[in-house]
């Protein structure tokens, strides 16, 4: 693949980097310690199902799928590509 002045793999590393950032931004918004028995957002219960899978869980669902989606909003990552980037 022709990559102009980019050496051999340059690409690929901006790939990788991008996807290591990504991981190290997930992991480090994974929540820690006890789980809360409610939640600290609306007040309501977090069920001891959800205390259990979820190792630190501090919202219920509901609001744990708010704060999710409003994420998307703010996430810095440009998942629709590089090359539509290097067009503008």
């Amino acid at each position: 693949m022709a990559t102009g002045w980019a050496k051999e793999g340059a690409v690929q590393e901006q790939i990788d980097a991008s996807i290591a950032d990504a991981v190290q931004r997930a992991r480090a918004a994974l929540p820690q310690g006890e789980a809360l028995t409610h939640c600290e957002d609306c007040g309501e219960p977090i069920p001891e199902p959800r205390r259990q899978a979820v190792p630190g869980a501090r919202r219920c669902v509901g609001c744990q799928e708010a704060e999710d989606a409003e994420q998307r909003f703010r996430d810095p990552i440009n998942r629709r590509g590089s090359k539509d980037s290097q067009l503008r």
